[in-house]
């Protein structure tokens, strides 16, 4: 049975945006069952943690004599290793492939770097004359996203890998109020959100943050 790390009092508070959730969720799609290493900040950063992950971050996976660190690696290894996260079809296979690269790379990004001022630089002088700026290239991906889905339910044919990935990348801006502005984007997420294998993951996470609190 494989062993994820998560975090043992995670800072979203428990809305299911810490990149564990991404492989519990792939690990949930797959039915396939596994352990969880709950480590507090300090023992993120000691040698022992940092021999699995050289950022001292989490997820790593454990399976026998394999370890793995970042999340979309992790996702990739599990969809590839089991039925259901990508196509059979190799010419599908890698267009999924890319679409989870796209979704780190070049949605992620802007997103993070949006989230991260909203949450940490508030108090400064300049957040006011910074933050239109930051929304504005949030705003033209999901825009460039947009056209792309359609009215399609998902990424590439079916739910795969790639949508997993994607979907818990814009969840991340549920609470900026833009997912509003692109009707199809919030309702791909809410897709998303809706699928029993995410709510396993998404109520098993939750758990750990209700506990810590109650502590």
């Amino acid at each position: 049975m494989p062993t994820i790390t998560a975090f043992e009092s995670s800072p979203d508070r428990g809305r299911g945006q810490a990149r564990d959730m991404r492989v519990r969720w792939a690990l949930e799609e797959v039915g396939q069952p596994y352990d969880v290493r709950l480590l507090s900040f300090v023992a993120m950063k000691q040698p022992a943690h940092r021999s699995l992950h050289p950022f001292g971050q989490i997820p790593t996976y454990e399976d026998g004599d394999l370890t793995l660190f970042e999340s979309g690696a992790i996702v990739l290894y599990i969809a590839e290793r089991h039925d259901g996260l990508l196509a059979k079809d190799a010419n599908a296979r890698a267009r999924a492939i890319a679409w989870m690269f796209a979704a780190l790379s070049t949605v992620e990004p802007p997103i993070v770097e949006l989230t991260m001022a909203m949450l940490f630089e508030r108090d400064r002088s300049w957040y006011a004359e910074r933050l239109p700026s930051l929304q504005e290239r949030v705003r033209i991906r999901l825009g460039e996203l947009s056209r792309r889905l359609g009215k399609a339910d998902w990424l590439d044919g079916a739910f795969g890998a790639d949508d997993l990935m994607m979907v818990t990348v814009l969840r991340r801006l549920n609470t900026s109020g833009l997912l509003d502005e692109f009707p199809e984007i919030a309702a791909y997420v809410a897709r998303g959100e809706a699928r029993p294998a995410f709510r396993r993951a998404f109520e098993a996470q939750l758990a750990v943050f209700t506990a810590a609190s109650r502590s």
